[in-house]
């Protein structure tokens, strides 16, 4: 209960942010409107609509930044994001948080 209001004071005061970084050949993302645009290798953009309360800013079109001041709806929205496309074991190419750390496994040993 002390969390959520100390959660509460803090996101009114300075509020709460994410990161997350687009990383691939062709991996983009676009603001439009209230909508996020991100082109994640597939045959059409997937749009992802930003609930009530969360403002999105997308840099270089390959960081994304969620913004807002309730703590679980940013990291929803942040997680949620990312789960469009997961960041790949073998090459590392998706949708991760700013700072994660990837380890990648190596393919099959080759003839």
């Amino acid at each position: 209960m002390r969390n959520e209001i100390q959660n509460m004071i803090q996101g009114v005061t300075k509020g709460f942010e994410r990161t997350l970084e687009i990383s691939g050949v062709g991996y983009k993302a676009s603001l439009a409107g209230r909508n996020l645009s991100l082109s994640l290798g597939r045959t059409h953009p997937v749009l992802y609509p930003l609930p009530e309360g969360i403002d999105a800013k997308v840099d270089k079109q390959t960081i994304v930044t969620i913004k807002g001041v309730n703590k679980t709806l940013v990291g929803q929205t942040a997680a949620d994001i990312r789960a469009l496309r997961p960041p790949d074991v073998y090459k590392a190419k998706g949708i991760k948080y700013a700072g994660e750390v990837l380890i990648c496994k190596e393919g099959k040993p080759g003839k």
